[in-house]
């Protein structure tokens, strides 16, 4: 039971540090209806999850990333379902792909890894996230500039705030360049003289890039070019535009690769603590608790316990940490 609420702890911070903050986890079971490849299908969503984490993370990432990576699924695939959204089988929404195509990509493997995302899925059945007890879009991505980013600045929503995610300058898919002749990019952009990035967020992330006199915003000009992210740089010699970007996707909410990184780490109290943004005792307590309580009545503690501490700091509560490690003893 101790592996089990550790292994809660871990997949919480990964969460948590990705999405900035969630107020509470809860428990969903339900269908959902998906549309795969112009055909709508009513699949279980647990059956949907399994297809939506072996296509969008590795299977070689480490469980504990994993979970953090269903978790989201679960919580986007109802959020939309429960707006009737038909959820896409693409990018557009959450990748997802059927057991055949698992067949496929995995090959000889594929015993191995379904049997480890189906374990995965089923270790988190039902958990999903709520802000203002209500699910939201749980947006993630490959892997950041060393940043996330606000997800009013990229989908005009204000559910996530960035957060600080170095660890990805690690990944491969952290750098790449790419060029483009002139004639390239003019058969793209139309016909200029001069190309100049004007203006950066607080993330690095470019805001506006100026066209001779047309103003863009970074945003379009990566969807147009199909850069991988909008922390660029261009760089131009003789008649050749050399464009670098960091990271990978649009950036907002959880880091795939900064998820498997923290999940890798085997954090202590200390560092789950300082990454959860809480006191380093309620995480004790919930470690503690692991020796006598199952996982679910364990996220009922661990929310209990996050309320708490945001509690104390705002001076609403104080003395009911006592109450709380009374009955937990």
């Amino acid at each position: 039971m101790y592996k089990k609420i550790i292994s809660l702890v871990l997949v919480t911070a990964s969460i948590l540090i990705l999405y900035n903050y969630f107020e509470n986890l809860s428990f969903i079971d339900k269908y959902i209806i998906i549309q795969n490849k112009n055909i709508e299908e009513n699949i279980e969503l647990e059956n949907y999850i399994i297809g939506v984490v072996a296509c969008e993370m590795p299977a070689l990432y480490n469980d504990e990333a994993l979970k953090a990576q269903a978790i989201a699924a679960r919580t986007y695939a109802s959020y939309q379902n429960d707006n009737n959204t038909k959820l896409l089988t693409t990018t557009d929404d959450q990748c997802y792909i059927t057991e055949g195509e698992m067949k496929e990509k995995w090959g000889k493997d594929f015993e191995i890894y379904y049997k480890k995302i189906k374990n995965i899925v089923n270790s988190t059945k039902g958990i999903v996230m709520n802000k203002n007890n209500k699910l939201f879009k749980s947006f993630y991505f490959s892997t950041s500039n060393g940043y996330t980013e606000d997800s009013q600045t990229v989908f005009k929503e204000e559910n996530l705030k960035s957060v600080n995610s170095s660890w990805d300058k690690t990944s491969k898919n952290y750098y790449k360049e790419i060029e483009f002749t002139k004639e390239n990019l003019e058969n793209i952009l139309g016909q200029f003289t001069n190309i100049k990035i004007v203006k950066r967020n607080k993330t690095n992330h470019v805001e506006e890039i100026k066209i001779d006199n047309k103003i863009m915003t970074g945003i379009e000009f990566r969807k147009k070019l199909k850069l991988r992210s909008t922390d660029f740089e261009i760089e131009k010699k003789d008649n050749i535009y050399t464009i670098k970007t960091y990271g990978y996707g649009h950036g907002v909410g959880m880091s795939q690769y900064g998820a498997n990184e923290l999940a890798k780490k085997g954090y202590t109290e200390e560092q789950i603590s300082e990454i959860l943004n809480v006191h380093k005792y309620p995480v004790h307590l919930a470690i503690v608790a692991g020796y006598k309580y199952n996982p679910k009545i364990l996220l009922k503690y661990l929310n209990d316990l996050a309320n708490l501490d945001i509690g104390i700091k705002t001076g609403e509560k104080d003395k009911e940490p006592l109450k709380l490690i009374h009955f937990l003893q």
